[in-house]
Protein backbone atom coordinates (compact mmCIF):
# COMPACT_ATOMS: atom_id res chain seq x y z
CA UNK A 1 0.00 0.00 0.00
CA UNK A 2 1.04 3.95 -0.78
CA UNK A 3 2.18 5.78 2.51
CA UNK A 4 -0.15 9.03 1.09
CA UNK A 5 -3.61 7.91 0.11
CA UNK A 6 -6.23 10.43 -1.33
CA UNK A 7 -9.60 10.79 0.29
CA UNK A 8 -12.18 12.10 -1.77
CA UNK A 9 -15.92 12.59 0.12
CA UNK A 10 -18.92 12.01 -1.74
CA UNK A 11 -22.60 12.21 -0.46
CA UNK A 12 -23.85 8.67 -1.51
CA UNK A 13 -22.19 8.60 -4.94
CA UNK A 14 -18.93 7.12 -3.74
CA UNK A 15 -18.92 3.31 -5.53
CA UNK A 16 -20.47 4.80 -8.63
CA UNK A 17 -18.18 7.19 -8.92
CA UNK A 18 -15.54 4.99 -8.39
CA UNK A 19 -16.65 2.17 -10.87
CA UNK A 20 -17.41 5.26 -13.48
CA UNK A 21 -13.29 6.56 -12.70
CA UNK A 22 -12.05 2.74 -13.47
CA UNK A 23 -14.31 2.63 -16.72
CA UNK A 24 -12.42 6.33 -17.83
CA UNK A 25 -8.66 5.27 -17.02
CA UNK A 26 -8.83 1.50 -17.95
CA UNK A 27 -5.88 0.03 -17.72
CA UNK A 28 -4.39 0.12 -14.07
CA UNK A 29 -7.10 1.04 -12.34
CA UNK A 30 -9.70 -1.58 -10.58
CA UNK A 31 -12.09 -1.32 -7.73
CA UNK A 32 -10.17 -2.82 -4.88
CA UNK A 33 -12.88 -2.81 -2.29
CA UNK A 34 -15.98 -1.90 -0.80
CA UNK A 35 -16.95 -1.64 2.76
CA UNK A 36 -20.73 -0.83 4.20
CA UNK A 37 -22.30 0.74 6.66
CA UNK A 38 -23.39 -2.04 9.36
CA UNK A 39 -26.05 -1.09 12.07
CA UNK A 40 -24.10 0.97 14.20
CA UNK A 41 -25.39 3.79 11.75
CA UNK A 42 -29.12 2.59 11.29
CA UNK A 43 -29.89 4.80 7.80
CA UNK A 44 -27.40 3.93 6.11
CA UNK A 45 -26.69 0.26 7.07
CA UNK A 46 -26.18 -2.25 3.83
CA UNK A 47 -25.00 0.74 1.87
CA UNK A 48 -21.58 1.33 0.62
CA UNK A 49 -19.55 3.44 3.05
CA UNK A 50 -15.84 3.30 1.66
CA UNK A 51 -14.51 2.43 -1.19
CA UNK A 52 -10.57 1.76 -2.39
CA UNK A 53 -10.05 2.08 -6.13
CA UNK A 54 -7.12 2.27 -8.21
CA UNK A 55 -6.75 4.75 -10.89
CA UNK A 56 -3.53 4.02 -14.09
CA UNK A 57 -1.77 2.84 -10.70
CA UNK A 58 -2.50 5.38 -7.72
CA UNK A 59 -4.70 4.08 -5.16
CA UNK A 60 -7.67 6.17 -4.00
CA UNK A 61 -10.39 5.91 -1.20
CA UNK A 62 -13.85 7.31 -1.55
CA UNK A 63 -15.82 7.81 1.26
CA UNK A 64 -20.23 7.96 1.11
CA UNK A 65 -20.01 10.81 4.07
CA UNK A 66 -22.70 12.59 3.40
CA UNK A 67 -23.32 15.95 2.03
CA UNK A 68 -21.72 18.43 4.56
CA UNK A 69 -18.45 18.87 2.33
CA UNK A 70 -18.95 19.20 -1.07
CA UNK A 71 -15.75 19.17 -3.58
CA UNK A 72 -14.30 22.98 -4.44
CA UNK A 73 -11.81 23.74 -7.31
CA UNK A 74 -9.11 24.12 -3.89
CA UNK A 75 -8.41 20.78 -4.33
CA UNK A 76 -8.28 18.73 -8.16
CA UNK A 77 -6.73 15.33 -9.58
CA UNK A 78 -4.26 16.41 -12.18
CA UNK A 79 -2.92 14.14 -14.83
CA UNK A 80 -0.31 13.64 -17.05
CA UNK A 81 -1.91 13.06 -20.35
CA UNK A 82 0.47 11.13 -23.37
CA UNK A 83 -0.32 13.12 -25.88
CA UNK A 84 -3.52 15.42 -26.94
CA UNK A 85 -5.29 12.71 -28.28
CA UNK A 86 -5.27 11.05 -24.41
CA UNK A 87 -6.12 14.40 -23.66
CA UNK A 88 -9.33 15.12 -25.85
CA UNK A 89 -10.34 11.68 -25.19
CA UNK A 90 -10.29 11.93 -21.39
CA UNK A 91 -11.99 15.59 -21.63
CA UNK A 92 -14.92 14.59 -23.70
CA UNK A 93 -15.48 12.05 -21.02
CA UNK A 94 -14.95 13.69 -17.66
CA UNK A 95 -17.33 16.73 -18.82
CA UNK A 96 -19.93 14.63 -19.76
CA UNK A 97 -22.46 16.30 -17.34
CA UNK A 98 -19.95 18.00 -15.85
CA UNK A 99 -18.63 21.70 -16.81
CA UNK A 100 -15.38 23.03 -18.83
CA UNK A 101 -13.34 25.10 -16.75
CA UNK A 102 -10.50 27.19 -17.91
CA UNK A 103 -7.13 26.61 -18.67
CA UNK A 104 -7.06 22.42 -18.61
CA UNK A 105 -9.63 22.49 -15.45
CA UNK A 106 -13.30 20.79 -15.59
CA UNK A 107 -15.47 19.87 -13.01
CA UNK A 108 -16.49 15.92 -13.81
CA UNK A 109 -20.17 14.89 -13.00
CA UNK A 110 -19.82 14.28 -9.50
CA UNK A 111 -18.38 17.79 -8.81
CA UNK A 112 -14.49 16.41 -8.50
CA UNK A 113 -12.04 18.89 -10.36
CA UNK A 114 -9.49 17.77 -13.15
CA UNK A 115 -6.57 19.46 -14.94
CA UNK A 116 -5.98 17.66 -18.23
CA UNK A 117 -2.41 18.35 -19.61
CA UNK A 118 -0.66 17.22 -22.19
CA UNK A 119 2.89 15.93 -22.04
CA UNK A 120 5.22 18.76 -23.46
CA UNK A 121 2.99 21.49 -21.75
CA UNK A 122 5.14 22.48 -19.18
CA UNK A 123 8.54 22.57 -21.50
CA UNK A 124 5.98 25.49 -23.84
CA UNK A 125 5.15 27.30 -20.53
CA UNK A 126 8.89 27.32 -19.62
CA UNK A 127 10.61 28.43 -22.66
CA UNK A 128 13.49 30.27 -22.50
CA UNK A 129 12.45 32.84 -24.60
CA UNK A 130 10.23 35.30 -22.72
CA UNK A 131 8.53 36.54 -25.10
CA UNK A 132 7.32 32.77 -26.23
CA UNK A 133 6.29 31.88 -22.74
CA UNK A 134 4.36 34.56 -22.35
CA UNK A 135 2.61 34.26 -25.85
CA UNK A 136 1.72 30.81 -24.85
CA UNK A 137 0.07 31.73 -21.22
CA UNK A 138 -1.58 34.25 -22.94
CA UNK A 139 -3.30 31.50 -25.02
CA UNK A 140 -3.44 29.06 -22.16
CA UNK A 141 -5.64 31.48 -20.65
CA UNK A 142 -8.29 31.84 -23.55
CA UNK A 143 -8.64 27.95 -23.07
CA UNK A 144 -10.52 25.68 -22.07
CA UNK A 145 -9.02 22.25 -22.62
CA UNK A 146 -5.23 22.79 -23.25
CA UNK A 147 -4.43 22.21 -27.07
CA UNK A 148 -0.63 21.64 -26.83
CA UNK A 149 0.04 22.43 -30.49
CA UNK A 150 -1.86 26.06 -30.34
CA UNK A 151 0.33 26.77 -27.20
CA UNK A 152 3.54 25.60 -29.41
CA UNK A 153 2.53 28.15 -31.91
CA UNK A 154 1.28 31.29 -29.95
Amino acid sequence: MQKITTFLWFDTQAEEAARYYVSVFGGDSEVLDVTHYNDAVPDRAGTAMTVRFRLAGQEYVALNGGPQFPFTEAVSLAVDCASQEETDVLWAELTKDGEEGRCGWLKDRYGLSWQLVPRGFTEVMADPDPARAQRATAAMMGMRKLDLEALRNA
